[in-house]
């Protein structure tokens, strides 16, 4: 059987982070989080081998900083994060964090309240503009779609929303709403019930319209997502029964030179 991941995006603003920055979060996700024990790290191949008992935090700064790119895992699949910035100037707002895990850590009420916590810091860390979290199908669904080729033979997978500088692919289990997208909803954002919208400060807002994420794609999950994006509005996300683009975006810091 599939192992059923919940996968964690934290987008980053325009530009790669500093390798303090980078540092800092190995520090924060083995020392203080815990997400898992590092046993190898490259990129498409995880051939390099660490000890989790002595992170080699040096080797793992120098591959970042050598590549702008890399990928951290368990001895298993079960547990990675992937760290990819922007790297070109025309495509400033592509960069980000992604994070899985088994999703059946989220059925602890303790992990996903370290969940909401950490997300949190992790945004103030790289001044994210906006973090969602979700099972891993799920965003699948909503961030992707097959496309039938023009010979007709097959077909081709493509974004629905390639970055969020496009918009919003949807509502997930969790979304953390930064400042350029809570000034983009206005009173629309604040006049969610408490239920589902919480102040987390410093301009970030979480919207969270059911309590696990195993719930998604249900008849009453796939409702009360419908029933906020209409109340949040409609044109600020990705309208998958007609397959159209979002036609509100938020404002958005220009690339770096």
């Amino acid at each position: 059987m599939k192992l059923r991941h919940l996968t964690t995006e934290i987008w980053l603003p325009p530009g790669a982070p500093t390798s303090s920055v980078i540092r800092e979060f190995y520090r924060r996700v083995f020392e203080e989080y815990r997400w898992f024990r590092p046993m190898r790290y490259a990129r498409a191949f995880l051939d390099k081998r660490l000890d989790p008992d002595h992170i080699d935090y040096d080797a793992l700064v120098a591959y970042y900083e050598e590549f702008q790119n890399i990928t951290v895992a368990a001895k298993t699949d079960r547990d990675f994060f992937m760290i990819y910035p922007a790297r070109t100037p025309a495509r400033p707002y592509i960069g980000g964090i992604t994070w899985d895990t088994s999703i059946r850590e989220a059925a602890k009420p303790a992990w996903r309240d370290a969940h909401r916590r950490q997300v949190l810091e992790l945004m103030r860390l790289f001044n994210s503009p906006l973090a969602f979290s979700s099972e891993d199908g799920d965003v699948e669904r909503k961030t992707r779609r097959l496309v039938p080729n023009p010979d007709g033979f097959g077909s081709t997978q493509e974004f629905t929303v390639r970055d969020y500088g496009q918009g919003l692919a949807g509502l997930f289990w969790r979304n953390f709403f930064g400042p350029p997208f809570v000034r983009m909803f206005g009173e629309r954002l604040a006049s969610l019930p408490a239920e589902f919208m919480q102040d987390l400060g410093g301009g970030i807002v979480l919207v969270q319209p059911y309590e696990l994420p195993s719930q998604a794609a249900t008849p009453e999950a796939l409702s009360r997502e419908r029933q906020l994006i209409e109340h949040l509005g409609p044109e600020c996300f990705y309208d998958h029964q007609h397959h159209r683009k979002p036609s509100r975006v938020p404002a958005l810091p220009p690339s770096p030179e």
